[in-house]
């Protein structure tokens, strides 16, 4: 089969399940990204030489109790309670958690960013992977579970929202720095980025947040301009975010000596190659998040 058309079938295929599963339910999403995950774990594992089976098991725990304690802490005690007919409050504080988890990963993506920039730290000792493996993949994934819920209930529109500006983003990335890109963004880590290619697809992506607030999202006409600065704020931190994970993924890769983390999707390579931008950023939003509701 020709590499194009190899590639655009398991582009369509990847894109139509990633859809369909936001659109049908909180738990189907929930389900793929848990799928995701553990895929994710297995290539992260596989580059930075860990063992594969107690990580995955590790990352299953993590996700699926911080997914059911935060996301769905009411139901979980009422079934619990149905269970065992008693009548104990088994809730947890889901902001202090939320805090706690948001402090380990903002601590990882910095140590992730030095990693990137500066080569004499190169710290790969078993505690330090396993940090990235819990900071750089396992909790990212959680807090995406958390985007989708915004405010107050699951809303697919915003997790399709953010992922129509990741692609955005490197979409015309692509197209301006093949286009008119002359200046190497980090040449050494990743050869074909380019600053142009860099700078277009951040003005792309507020475009396509401009867009998705005023015609996607449609929010009331008091609530509207707030609306539109929130996700040309988004696109900022994706634009700018997004390339940062994606480079930090390309230096772990350049160290493992291979080209793509996994041979999953055909033409794309694996999970974490199509997934490296959102699991970087997604703690930054969640960030955002809480910083708009504590202002408003």
């Amino acid at each position: 089969m020709n590499e194009t058309l190899k590639r655009s079938i398991s582009g369509a295929i990847y894109i139509i399940l990633l859809l369909a599963s936001i659109l049908y339910s909180s738990e189907s999403f929930f389900i793929l990204f848990g799928i995701f995950l553990i895929i994710a774990i297995f290539e992260f594992c596989n580059l930075i030489q860990i063992n594969k089976t107690p990580s995955i098991i590790f990352g299953i725990l993590i996700y699926t109790s911080v997914t059911l304690f935060s996301c769905y802490n009411k139901i979980t005690t009422d079934t619990i309670n149905k269970i065992f007919n008693t009548e104990f409050d088994f809730s947890i504080n889901t902001k202090q958690l939320d805090l706690i988890l948001l402090v380990i990963s903002l601590v990882v993506s910095i140590k992730s960013v030095l990693f990137l920039f500066y080569d004499k730290i190169q710290n790969t000792s078993i505690s330090s992977k396993y940090l990235y493996l819990l900071g750089y993949i396992i909790l990212p994934f959680i807090f995406i579970t958390k985007i989708s819920f915004g405010i107050k209930d699951y809303n697919p529109k915003i997790i399709i929202g953010l992922f129509i500006i990741i692609w955005t983003n490197d979409t015309f990335a692509f197209i301006v720095g093949k286009s008119i890109g002359k200046n190497k963004l980090f040449e050494k880590i990743s050869p074909k980025k380019t600053i142009e290619g860099f700078i277009g697809g951040i003005v792309f992506s507020i475009l396509a947040g401009y867009i998705i607030s005023k015609y996607y999202i449609k929010a009331s006409p008091e609530f509207s301009e707030k609306s539109i600065m929130i996700w040309i704020s988004i696109a900022l931190i994706v634009g700018i975010f997004g390339t940062i994970g994606d480079l930090i993924e390309s230096k772990f890769k350049r160290i493992a000596g291979v080209k793509d983390s996994g041979k999953i999707m055909p033409g794309h390579g694996g999970i974490l190659d199509r997934l490296d931008s959102v699991i970087f950023v997604a703690p930054i939003i969640f960030l955002f998040y809480q910083i708009l509701n504590y202002v408003s």
